[in-house]
């Protein structure tokens, strides 16, 4: 008598009003108690599930916190939302930036993007899966933006396109994290004009 091969276990599906809930708890614990203090038991008391639920589809509290970024970011259509384009470079890349700046200024939002950022740099994996689903899209949307301006003669056709980026959205993150200035939309403004307009006296 021969006995089939058992098939390989499949993860639950998960519930997608308790996959809410429980986004949707994380991010508000992680404002009210701070990152050190946040834990899958508070996580599952606020979100009312067991806190093996979140175990089964979570490794970690950062992961689940990434996740809760994602559900934020997420388009009602399922789909991405682009750079503005109307033509105007220069214009389209300061409204980008002062919504950048806005957003990084936003209580709300302070605590739980440094706690994601600090788990990154002590998470490999969570790092991959930051690299994989959220920084490499948005790259990729902010690099289609410029390959726009390159097509229409407002850029360098050799231009670098990932270094463009850092050189764009670099500034804002690095001061951002080190709290080594204030973020006004004049200067997002300024980092638009000098990575535009170049380092270099004009002739």
């Amino acid at each position: 008598m021969t006995t089939q091969p058992t098939p390989p276990s499949t993860p639950p599906r998960r519930n997608e009003a308790s996959r809410r809930a429980i986004l949707t708890a994380a991010f508000a614990l992680v404002q009210e108690v701070g990152y050190a203090k946040l834990s899958i038991e508070g996580i599952a008391a606020r979100a009312g599930v067991g806190k093996q639920t979140i175990y089964r589809w979570w490794p970690s509290k950062g992961a689940v916190l990434f996740d809760a970024f994602l559900m934020l970011s997420e388009q009602p259509d399922g789909g991405e939302s682009g750079l503005p384009d109307t033509g105007d470079l220069e214009a389209d890349l300061k409204t980008v930036l002062r919504a950048t700046v806005e957003e990084l200024n936003d209580p709300r939002y302070d605590e739980p993007m440094r706690a994601l950022n600090t788990e990154i740099t002590h998470d490999p994996a969570l790092a991959a899966l930051y690299a994989e689903r959220l920084d490499g899209p948005m790259r990729e949307l902010k690099k289609q933006r410029l390959r726009s301006a390159q097509r229409a003669g407002q850029l360098t056709e050799d231009l670098d396109l990932d270094v463009a980026v850092d050189m764009l959205w670099g500034p804002l993150l690095n001061r951002w994290l080190q709290r080594s200035g204030t973020l006004t939309p004049g200067y997002a403004d300024s980092i638009v004009e000098t990575a535009l307009n170049g380092l270099r006296p004009r002739r």
